[in-house]
């Protein structure tokens, strides 16, 4: 590597550039006028480093138009180690020699947190957003959604009227009112649209064993409701398209890309933050109700029990874990409740039964 080398030299009081020798002695670089034979003596702390390509210019810090141009690589690179190792070199400089393979793991790294940024954090904040679309938007997208299904043709009404009746029988805490509509299905199924229309299907009905069963669903689906889970759900596999309205502006076109995905509604997954929170709020009804509540594990067991190896609809929607179970039983545990059997309730749900 070379030690010194040969540059020219401006020396800031005329134009005409000058041969200089140049040489690198410990912080010092020493630089000879060929023609005068002067010598100068610039340390590394008054030196401003700019290279493009192989070649490099310095010049001085407190007289701008005194430079040096070096054209021999191999002491630029010298110089450039010696400067980096004194600590002269601006970031810049020194990220501009890092190297392609830094600049190959930066670009992962930048895409791996756009990445995260797209499957995590605009979710999260297209959830939050929920709380700027008024109410009143949760009744014209279930509008849509019964509007769009054919699940109105299927209604049983003598059904329906009795699931009425045994939801009257009860004080669910809902915030707003409740409409409870039984599908003739085989389907093992029930879901809540945000409107306060709670769907069952007559397949989970006859999976049923006892009226404790049927409060525990309607309490986790009243939770759904009270909570927006469904429209949180929704805004949070739309998030992209929502994202992206958002930072137009475009309110209107939030809403329609809302809209059109209202059909998603009765196949919308929760998260298990969303179930944990509708399974609390279901038992509390229970309790408030003086209703047995291992109502709820014996639904949630029967049904994952009952599956042999067919996934029912609720369970896709509704993903049931050893540990919700396991922490259904151990709220139950922790908290010491007073019921009774209910005497209306079983009634209503006998005719339920009944009902073919």
């Amino acid at each position: 590597m070379s030690a010194n080398t040969t540059g020219v030299y401006f020396n800031g009081k005329t134009s005409t550039p000058n041969a200089a020798i140049l040489s690198i002695e410990k912080d010092i670089l020493k630089i000879q006028d060929e023609i005068s034979g002067e010598i100068i003596s610039w340390s590394f702390d008054e030196i401003t480093f700019n290279q493009i390509g192989k070649n490099a210019t310095l010049e001085h810090k407190n007289h701008p138009f005194e430079k040096v141009v070096i054209t021999d690589a191999a002491f630029v690179s010298h110089l450039y180690a010696s400067l980096k190792k004194s600590g002269n070199v601006s970031l810049y400089y020194r990220l501009i020699h890092l190297g392609v393979k830094f600049y190959f793991l930066m670009a992962l790294l930048i895409l791996g947190l756009i990445g995260l940024t797209f499957l995590y954090v605009i979710p999260w904040a297209a959830e939050k957003a929920v709380v700027m679309i008024p109410e009143e938007y949760d009744n014209q997208l279930s509008d849509s959604f019964l509007l769009k299904s054919a699940l109105i043709d299927d209604i049983d009404s003598v059904q329906t009227k009795n699931l009425n009746l045994f939801a009257k029988s009860l004080h669910l805490k809902n915030k707003k009112p409740l409409k409870f509509m039984v599908v003739r299905s085989d389907e093992v199924n029930a879901f809540a649209l945000p409107d306060g229309d709670i769907v069952v299907y007559s397949g989970i009905l006859k999976e049923m064993k006892s009226y404790e069963e049927l409060v525990a669903l309607l309490g986790h689906e009243v939770s759904h409701i009270n909570n927006r889970h469904s429209m949180k759900a929704l805004c949070r596999s739309l998030s992209g398209y929502i994202f992206i309205s958002v930072i137009l502006g475009d309110a209107n076109g939030v809403m329609a890309v809302i809209g059109d995905n209202a059909n998603n509604l009765q196949s919308l997954s929760f998260s298990r933050n969303y179930e944990r929170q509708a399974d609390q709020d279901g038992l509390s009804i229970m309790l408030a109700n003086r209703v047995d509540p291992r109502g709820m594990v014996q639904l949630f067991s029967r049904l994952k029990d009952s599956s042999l190896g067919i996934v029912p609809e609720f369970l896709s929607t509704h993903p049931l874990t050893d540990e919700r179970i396991n922490n259904i039983q151990s709220i139950i545990r922790s908290n010491p409740n007073h019921f009774q059997k209910n005497a209306v309730l079983e009634e209503y749900f006998n005719r339920i039964k009944a009902t073919k």
